[in-house]
């Protein structure tokens, strides 16, 4: 017998039937939907954090950290599972040096360097991040409208406000902010002057001791008495953009404020000018140390083969090294753990819709018992007659599939529009994503379950005498 005959066969077979045919294949549907979508919300994850790791350097990234003072530059070795301190200081040389070394595609520093800022009744906490215009222009920010990255030939230390900011200031007299409130500062970054403090100590310590000179004016004097404590300088800084979002959308610069490195340098060597810049190591004897410390280097691989090799290297210099590769490494290994639960809760519903196809392939040999014998009787082979069963149950399998995939990109395109990712996840993207690959497998592990359901049945076919078979009614 011709496959062409078997399929046609197949198939009229199926018409005959409708009703249980269709209630078949409805469960092919819901299982076959459930686990793409329930594998689709892990991948959607993955998907976010690859995103993600985009916008923080990308998968050839390194972030190497030096030698700790106990301010603002302690790191751990991420890479090592060593939470022991490096050996070395982040400096210029250190960059000259880095730069040197083989697979380095480029080499900058970070400084980070915690600021207070005022602005009315408010006053908040920023992280000023000290970067290079080419290791900013390498995040890809997606900026709020007017916005620009921050100018370094500017006369003044331009800033570039993440959109999470404000969330982190309050009202100088009840502490109160949007966490308690809900309410943002009525405080407009992109138009809005802040005045920003460097010089914290001094500053909290004038708020309880009378203060030497106006406030704003850098003096220089050395008289008073004990008691009185220089103000510090309030810096008037504006915003050169602000990053696109809202206070609910998380990004890895969120909460970060982004400004040129050598201008956020320059502005701290004037105002800490003969003393130690917190943060920065001090000697035995509490004097600046003679070189600039940074926070870290940034790194960018030539290529992500490299990465672990790069990595290796810079630790036998002395520094402490994270990759984004290590980190991508470690949730793959959690993210398939999530995957392999999700899908095997959308097996389930697979497997009761192969229970389905069993059924449904044992009664039709009931039913076609006398069919089956005339076959037999007129010549038809035994494998001919596995076949066709087999084949039936594989279009019940491979309609459902379709059919499922159908119903499940319709079930994922509701999802993203009800639930946003960052409202979730806290994080960009689609909670649900299905790729082509998936929709394919899913389609194939359809059929295959409908054939693995109609294998019994079909053996059964087989075995049925002729002469029973002719002679049943």
């Amino acid at each position: 017998m011709r496959w062409s005959d078997l399929l046609r066969m197949s198939a009229g077979s199926l018409k005959r039937r409708k009703l249980r045919a269709f209630l078949t294949i409805l469960g092919v549907v819901i299982g076959t939907a459930s686990i793409v979508v329930m594998i689709s919300l892990g991948l959607g994850l993955q998907q976010s954090m690859y995103e993600q790791m985009e916008l923080d350097g990308g998968t050839t990234g390194l972030t190497v950290t030096g030698k700790s003072d106990g301010g603002m530059m302690y790191s751990y070795s991420i890479g090592t599972g060593s939470e022991e301190e490096s050996e070395k200081y982040i400096t210029d040389e250190t960059i000259k040096e880095l730069k040197m070394l083989d697979h380095v595609k480029s080499a900058d520093p970070v400084l980070n360097y915690s600021a207070l800022a005022l602005k009315g009744k408010y006053e908040g906490y920023i992280q000023l991040y000290g970067m290079t215009p080419e290791a900013m222009e390498s995040l890809n920010l997606k900026l709020e409208p007017g916005g620009r990255l921050p100018d370094p030939d500017s006369p003044e230390l331009e800033l570039l406000f993440g959109n999470m900011v404000l969330v982190d200031f309050y009202e100088k007299g009840t502490g109160k902010g949007y966490w308690e409130t809900g309410e943002l500062p009525d405080i407009d970054l992109q138009k809005d002057k802040l005045f920003v403090i460097l010089d914290q100590d001094s500053y909290f310590q004038t708020q309880e001791t009378p203060a030497m000179g106006d406030s704003g004016v850098d003096n220089g004097g050395e008289g008073g008495s004990e008691n009185t404590v220089k103000t510090p300088k309030k810096y008037v800084l504006g915003a050169c953009g602000v990053i696109a979002g809202g206070p609910d959308t998380y990004n890895a610069n969120s909460y970060n404020v982004l400004c040129d490195i050598y201008k956020l340098k320059e502005y701290l060597q004037k105002e800490f000018r003969g003393r130690a810049i917190p943060g920065q190591p001090t000697t035995q004897s509490g004097k600046p140390y003679g070189q600039f410390v940074y926070s870290s280097a940034s790194l960018q691989a030539d290529d992500m083969e490299n990465v672990e090799e790069l990595a290796q290297t810079i630790r036998s210099l002395g520094y402490d090294v994270y990759t984004n590769v290590e980190y991508i490494n470690g949730m793959k290994k959690t993210l398939g753990m999530v995957q392999a639960v999700l899908g095997g809760i959308g097996a389930v519903s697979l497997l009761v819709a192969a229970i389905g196809i069993a059924n449904t392939m044992m009664m039709a040999i009931y039913e076609r018992t006398k069919e089956i014998g005339v076959m037999k009787v007129i010549g038809c082979s035994l494998k001919n007659i596995r076949q066709l069963f087999l084949l039936e149950a594989a279009f019940i399998g491979f309609i459902g599939g379709i059919a499922g995939n159908v119903l499940s990109l319709v079930i994922s395109a509701v999802i993203n529009v009800l639930v946003p990712g960052e409202s979730l996840w806290g994080t960009e993207g689609n909670i649900s994503y299905i790729p082509v690959w998936l929709m394919l497998a899913s389609m194939g592990f359809a059929v295959l379950v409908g054939m693995a359901a109609g294998y019994f049945p079909a053996v059964r076919a087989m075995k049925l005498s002729p002469l029973a078979a002719i002679r049943n009614e």
